[in-house]
């Protein structure tokens, strides 16, 4: 099966709750991941909640052509119980 972002909502900071199609969701922060020239712009939280789930993709994407691979997601995201 291939993992997918179904659904993404901001919470706070750099964290974002996700669900994926296999039915997990948790959440994930993404502080640590804000680095270079494609992912640096983020660190401002204006950007960075400018998100959107791609259905095409299967994951989440920004304005600017940012976006993690959904299995990076749903490895480091914290499981809500």
């Amino acid at each position: 099966m291939f993992l997918h972002v179904i659904e993404a909502e901001y919470v706070r900071d750099y964290v974002i709750w996700l669900r994926f199609n296999d039915g997990a969701e948790g959440e994930i922060d993404l502080e640590n991941e804000l680095e270079g020239e494609v992912f640096g712009p983020l660190t401002d939280k204006q950007l960075f909640r400018k998100f959107h789930v791609d259905s095409e993709l299967g994951t989440i994407v920004w304005e600017n052509g940012a976006d993690l691979a959904p299995e990076f997601l749903y490895e480091d995201m914290k499981v809500l119980a």
